[in-house]
């Protein structure tokens, strides 16, 4: 089960984190793997890592927040069953105290982004018979959350274009479907740390564990075999679906 042989895959923000899992994943899953990041020289190293190990994968210098970028090389990547748009940056602060710059970096990368890639990988998915594109919300999509006002607007978007382009590509057997994950422990989490809790960093971390019910953050596997269910045939019943991967936050947190 959950096999992707025969298809093509690309993930953007597939050089660390949650995208890296996917990716790796997906390529030991049987699919073509074409890894999208800014950061050619880390998104290489993972490829070539994969090849090694006898699977198909490829890396692609690519800033979603470039409309003429994104369509140069999505054209190069040939035939497409699945996009998976992770590619995502995240802010501090509330509508008061968010600089008209910050906001519009979330918004360009966030939400542009995941347009740029739609718009790039659709009809490639439509010549190709269907395909499945998976998008990656939030929680904070669903609930509030203090001091995130530019990151929940651009993560509330996602999960709107997802029940958008679900619905309008039925015809053409293109699934749309959107994780929303809790904390998940990434690189992301100790730079964040480091940065506001110096000295405090293992005090914090144990906080933020905490805020979710089951006691922990999530993993980027655990984010990745969801992906993978998602994204193969297995789910061909499901669109327009949003899958929290909370740990119990939204329906148990109070």
């Amino acid at each position: 089960m959950f096999k992707l042989e025969n298809k093509t895959a690309a993930i953007t923000g597939a050089a660390s984190g949650i995208g890296k899992a996917i990716a790796e994943l997906f390529a030991r899953q049987g699919a073509v793997v074409h890894l999208l990041d800014r950061d050619l020289e880390t998104a290489e190293e993972i490829a070539e890592t994969l090849r090694s190990e006898g699977h198909s994968a490829f890396a692609h210098a690519c800033d979603v927040t470039d409309f003429a970028a994104v369509k140069t090389v999505f054209s190069n990547i040939g035939p497409l069953q699945i996009l998976v748009n992770n590619a995502g940056v995240a802010h501090i602060g509330t509508a008061e105290n968010t600089a008209p710059e910050d906001f519009e970096r979330v918004y360009s990368v966030n939400v542009r982004g995941v347009y740029h890639c739609l718009h790039a990988a659709i009809p490639k998915m439509r010549e190709a018979g269907g395909g499945a594109i998976l998008n990656m919300a939030s929680i904070v999509a669903w609930v509030g959350i203090p001091d995130r006002f530019a990151y929940t607007m651009s993560k509330g978007a996602v999960a709107a274009m997802t029940l958008s382009v679900a619905k309008d590509f039925l015809k053409d057997n293109i699934r749309c479907n959107s994780i929303s994950p809790a904390r998940v422990y990434t690189p992301f989490v100790d730079g964040y740390l480091a940065k506001n809790y110096p000295g405090r960093e293992a005090e914090m971390f144990e906080k933020l564990s905490k805020t979710q019910p089951i006691g922990r953050m999530g993993t980027v596997d655990e984010v990745a075999a969801l992906a993978l269910f998602l994204c193969s045939d297995e789910a061909s019943f499901i669109t327009g679906c949003d899958y929290p991967l909370d740990g119990g936050f939204i329906k148990l947190n109070n």
